[in-house]
C-alpha cells in the first residue's frame, strides 16, 4: 500500500499515471571527479525493493542508455559505464543511490532513477541533471617557501556528511606513506600520529567547508622534501572517495650580484647577438666606401688649397712691385765734348723680372713700341 497523497505532496512527490515522480536536481562536477547521484524513497512503511534502474539520456533526440540495473540482489553496470558505477545506497532502506567515478565529458546529461516495489504498480522516479566542467589540474607547482592549496571535494545530491577525511603523502612509488592530516568532524579538531606526520605539523591546516564535504588543505612554507603525491580520502560511512594530487617543488634561484660577467650572456644571447653580428657585417661592407669618400674629399680639398695658394702668391707679387729685384748696369759713354755746365751724363739699364706664369703671355704692341726692343734710358740728374 502506497503512502497517502498528503504525505507524498509534503515530500515533493508528484503522481503520474503509474509513476511517483520527484522533482529533478542538478549537480556540477569536474572531469575526473566522483559524483553521488541520490535516489532515496522516503516512506514510513516497510516496503521491499525488487528492482532499481538507472538510465542516461544526453539529449532529447538521443537514445536512452542503461547505466546500471539491480534485480534479485544483483547489481549490473552496463555499457561504457562498466567499472565506473556502483550502487552505494542501502536497498533495505529504499536507497538506490549511484556512485559515478572518474567522470568524463560525455557523462553530462540527465540520469533517471526508477525504483519498483514488491506488490506495487507505481514506480518511484527521480531525475538528476549532471553538468561536467573541464578537469582541474592534477599536478601543482610551488616554490620553496611558498604556500599551496590542494583541493578535495566530494559532490553529492544528497545531504550526506563526511565522517572522516585523511591526507596521505608519498615521495615515490616504493616510499612509505606518511599521514599529513586526519580530521574527524565530530571532534572538530585535526588528529593524527605525531610520529608519522611530525614534519607537517604547524604547516598544514584544513581550509575546506566540511559541512559541504570539502576537505581541502593548505600547505605552508613548502620545503624541497614536500614534493610527491598527496592522496585525500573522504569517508561517508562505508563509502570512501579518493583523489590524488602531485606536487612539484621548484627551488628558488639564488640572488647574485649583477656583474658584467653575468650580463654578458644576456647581451650576446638571442636576438641581441643577431643584431650585433649584423652591425659588424654592415660596417665591414661599408668600410671601403667610407675610405674612398674620405680620400676623394681630402684630394679635392688639397687641390683647392694649392690653387688658392698660387693665386694668393700671384696677387701678392702684383700688389707689391717694390719688392721686385732691379738690376742697374752703368754704361760709360765716350763724351766728345763736355757741356758748359761741367756735368757728366750717366746711362742706366733697368732689367724687369719675368714671372713663370707670364712667360707664355705675348708682349703687347704698346710695350714693344715704347721699349723699341732696347733697354730704357733714364737720366740721372
Amino acid at each position: 500500500m502506497m503512502p497517502p497523497l498528503a504525505f507524498l505532496t509534503s515530500v515533493g512527490y508528484s503522481l503520474g499515471l503509474n509513476d511517483l515522480i520527484v522533482s529533478s536536481v542538478e549537480l556540477t562536477v569536474h572531469v575526473g571527479d566522483s559524483a553521488l547521484l541520490g535516489c532515496i524513497f522516503q516512506s514510513t512503511e516497510e516496503k521491499l525493493v525488487t528492482k532499481v534502474d538507472w538510465i542516461f539520456s544526453s539529449g532529447e533526440h538521443f537514445k536512452d542508455d542503461y547505466v546500471l540495473f539491480y534485480y534479485a540482489n544483483i547489481s549490473v553496470p552496463v555499457g561504457r559505464f562498466q567499472n565506473r558505477v556502483r550502487l552505494v545506497g542501502d536497498i533495505l532502506h529504499h536507497d538506490g543511490s549511484l556512485l559515478l567515478q572518474n567522470v568524463e565529458e560525455a557523462d553530462q546529461g540527465n540520469y533517471t532513477c526508477e525504483i519498483r516495489f514488491k506488490m506495487e504498480s507505481l514506480v518511484f522516479k527521480k531525475a538528476v541533471v549532471l553538468h561536467v566542467l573541464p578537469e582541474e589540474p592534477k599536478e601543482l607547482m610551488a616554490h620553496v617557501g611558498d604556500s599551496t592549496q590542494m583541493g578535495c571535494v566530494f559532490h553529492s545530491t544528497e545531504e550526506k556528511h563526511m565522517t572522516r577525511v585523511d591526507w596521505m603523502f608519498s615521495s615515490g612509488e616504493h616510499a612509505k606513506e606518511e599521514i599529513v592530516l586526519r580530521y574527524y568532524p565530530k571532534l572538530k579538531a585535526p588528529m593524527g600520529y605525531p610520529q608519522n606526520w611530525g614534519r607537517f605539523q604547524n604547516r598544514v591546516n584544513l581550509v575546506g567547508d566540511t559541512s559541504r564535504n570539502d576537505g581541502s588543505i593548505m600547505l605552508h612554507r613548502v620545503k624541497e622534501s614536500d614534493g610527491g603525491s598527496y592522496t585525500c580520502s573522504i569517508h561517508l560511512g562505508n563509502l570512501t572517495v579518493r583523489k590524488t594530487t602531485v606536487l612539484h617543488v621548484i627551488l628558488k634561484e639564488p640572488r647574485t650580484l649583477v656583474t658584467p660577467v653575468t650580463l654578458r650572456p644576456e647581451i650576446l644571447g638571442g636576438n641581441q647577438l643577431v643584431i650585433i653580428v649584423g652591425i659588424i657585417c654592415a660596417t665591414i661592407l661599408l668600410l671601403p666606401v667610407l675610405i674612398l669618400i674620405v680620400k676623394r674629399t681630402y684630394g679635392n680639398k688639397s687641390t683647392v688649397t694649392s690653387t688658392t695658394l698660387v693665386k694668393s702668391l700671384e696677387n701678392t707679387k702684383k700688389a707689391n712691385p717694390e719688392k721686385h729685384i732691379y738690376s742697374s748696369i752703368t754704361m760709360q759713354e765716350v763724351i766728345d765734348e763736355e757741356e758748359p755746365s761741367g756735368k757728366s751724363e750717366a746711362t742706366y739699364m733697368t732689367m724687369h723680372p719675368v714671372w713663370p706664369s707670364l712667360r707664355s703671355a705675348p708682349t703687347s704692341p704698346s710695350d714693344k713700341k715704347s721699349d723699341g726692343g732696347m733697354p730704357r734710358r733714364e737720366q740721372a740728374f
